[in-house]
């Protein structure tokens, strides 16, 4: 089973940038499409961005997150990351990687096969 970890949270003032990271130590995230995913309190889980596992990797962002939000991969790190910029309060929620072997984006939430635990952000001054 994928084990997938996501890290880089904390907390950031408004305006800030953030780059959060997602990884795994038993496969290589490569052959997998990853999708970024935030629920905020008291919100439902929403979409963010999916990275293909194409070797193009090709990248799609849900129209909601267009322009602050961007998705690479580092395949000799073994990574995607999520960086997000000019942050506002009401990014501050948890955020959640998840993948999709051999995946082509966009996908939806219900596709992906593995889920990460989350990291948590919070935008406060």
């Amino acid at each position: 089973q994928v084990q997938l970890v996501e890290s880089g949270g904390g907390l950031v003032q408004p305006g800030g940038s953030l780059r959060l990271s997602c990884g795994s130590s038993e496969f290589a995230l490569d052959l997998y499409a990853i999708g970024w995913f935030r629920q905020g309190p008291g919100k439902e889980r929403e979409g963010i961005s999916c990275i293909s596992s194409d070797l193009r990797g090709s990248t799609y962002y849900s129209d909601a997150m267009k322009g602050r939000f961007t998705t690479s991969r580092s395949n000799a790190k073994n990574l995607v990351y999520l960086h997000i910029d000019s942050l506002k309060s009401e990014d501050t929620a948890v955020y959640y990687c998840a993948a999709l072997q051999w995946g082509l984006c966009p996908l939806s939430e219900n596709d992906y096969t593995y889920w990460g635990q989350g990291t948590q952000v919070t935008v406060s001054s």
